[in-house]
C-alpha cells in the first residue's frame, strides 16, 4: 500500500454505540451475509468482503508478518514483545518500507481501530472475545481463526492462504507457501537423520519450567524439520492449546534428542542455575541449543517471513548438537553458560 494513499475519514462511532449494537450483531444469523463477495467461515461465524482489502488492521500478535509478506503495509498493528518499531521484527522490516502503522499495546482499542478506517480487521491469533468481535465488525469485516484451530494455533500455511485470499492474492499465497516448504524440504534432505528424532522447544522463567506443545509455532518449526515430541511430552495435556508446565522435581518429559531453550540473554543465568536441568541426557551429552531473543522471536512468530529466517540461524546449531559427539561445542549453549 502506498504511503501516499489518503484514507477516507472514518465515520464517528462511539464506544457506547458499539456496545449497544454488539448484542444484535452476536445474535445475527450467518444467513444475513451477502451472497456476493469473498466469504470466510471462522470460529465466530461468517465474514464477507465485498472486494479485496487494502487497509488492514492486524490485531493478531504476529499476523502483521503475513500481511507484509504480500507487499501490503498494515495501517495498524498489535505489539507483542521486543524493542522494534511498530512491533515489526528484523525479518519483516524490509517489507514495511516507509509505512508507519499505528501500534496498539495491550487491550484492543476500538476507538483506535475505528480511526484507522480499515477495510479489513485481522483478528486471527488476537485473543479478542466474541463481544469485541461484534463491536469491531461494525467498523469493518473481521476475520478470525478457523473453528478447527485454537486461538493461537492457526498453522502458518492456513494463515497465509486466508490473508492472501482476503487481499485478492491467492496465487501469491501459494507461491509464498511453496517457497518456504521447499526451503524446509531441502533442510530435511540435508539431514535425513533428523527424521523421527525427538526435539523440544522449552522455556524457563521466574522459577517455572515448561514446554511448547503441538499447536504452538515453536513446536511446529521442529516438526517441519522432521522431529517429533518425546512420548512423555506428547501425552501431557496442553494449557490453552499451546504450552505446558512441568514439575520442578521432574524435567524428564523434555529430555529429548534435541533440547532448544526459548530464552534471552537476560534469562540465561536463571536457566544455568536450574539444578534439575543437569539430570537430563540432553545436558550431559551437549544436545542443548540456546535460542536468544532474536532467534526465539523467529520461532515464536512462526510466520511465512520468520520461518526461513529462523532456519538459516538454527540449522548449523542443530547439526552440531546432533552430531553424536558429546565433545562438540554448540556455540549458543556455550555462550549462555549451558555447556556441561
Amino acid at each position: 500500500m502506498s504511503s501516499a494513499h489518503t484514507p477516507k475519514a472514518p465515520s464517528r462511532i462511539s464506544r457506547r454505540g458499539l456496545l449497544a449494537g454488539a448484542g444484535s450483531l452476536l445474535a445475527a444469523p450467518a444467513a444475513m451475509a451477502q451472497a456476493s463477495g469473498l466469504r470466510f467461515v471462522h470460529a465466530y461465524g461468517e465474514t464477507v468482503l465485498e472486494r479485496p482489502a487494502r487497509r488492514v488492521v492486524s490485531l493478531g500478535y504476529n499476523t502483521h508478518d503475513t500481511v507484509l509478506a504480500f507487499g501490503v503495509a498494515p495501517v495498524g498493528t498489535r505489539y507483542w514483545y521486543g524493542d522494534y518499531a511498530y512491533g515489526v521484527w528484523p525479518w519483516a522490516q524490509p517489507y514495511l518500507g516507509e509505512a508507519k502503522p499505528v501500534m496498539m499495546t495491550g487491550e484492543v482499542s476500538i476507538e483506535t481501530v475505528a480511526s484507522l478506517a480499515p477495510d479489513l480487521i485481522l483478528g486471527t491469533g488476537s485473543g479478542i472475545s466474541q463481544a469485541e468481535y461484534a463491536m469491531l465488525s461494525q467498523i469493518a469485516p473481521v476475520l478470525m481463526q478457523s473453528e478447527e484451530f485454537s486461538t493461537y494455533g492457526t498453522p502458518w500455511q492456513s494463515e497465509t492462504r486466508t490473508v492472501g485470499r482476503a487481499l485478492g492474492m491467492e496465487d501469491k499465497a501459494e507461491a509464498l507457501i511453496s517457497g518456504v516448504e521447499t526451503t524446509f524440504a531441502a533442510a530435511r534432505d540435508r539431514h535425513p537423520d533428523w527424521a523421527g528424532r525427538t526435539a523440544v522447544a522449552a522455556w524457563h522463567d521466574g522459577g517455572q519450567t515448561g514446554a511448547f506443545m503441538a499447536e504452538d509455532t515453536r513446536a511446529r518449526f521442529l516438526r517441519e524439520l522432521g522431529f517429533r515430541a518425546p512420548d512423555a511430552l506428547a501425552e501431557t495435556a496442553a494449557i490453552d492449546g499451546f504450552y505446558t508446565t512441568l514439575s520442578p522435581e521432574d524435567l524428564s518429559p523434555i529430555d529429548a534428542d534435541l533440547l532448544v531453550w526459548i530464552s534471552s540473554a537476560e534469562r540465561a543465568a536463571d536457566l544455568v542455575a536450574l539444578a534439575m536441568r543437569r539430570t537430563l541426557g540432553a545436558y550431559a551429552e551437549g544436545r542443548e541449543v540456546f535460542a536468544d531473543e532474536l532467534i526465539a522471536g523467529d520461532m515464536s512468530f512462526g510466520s511465512v517471513l520468520s520461518l526461513p529466517y529462523a532456519l538459516e540461524r538454527l540449522e548449523e546449531p542443530f547439526a552440531l548438537a546432533l552430531d553424536g559427539n558429546p565433545a562438540t561445542v554448540v556455540p549458543s549453549a556455550a555462550k549462555a553458560g549451558l555447556a556441561p
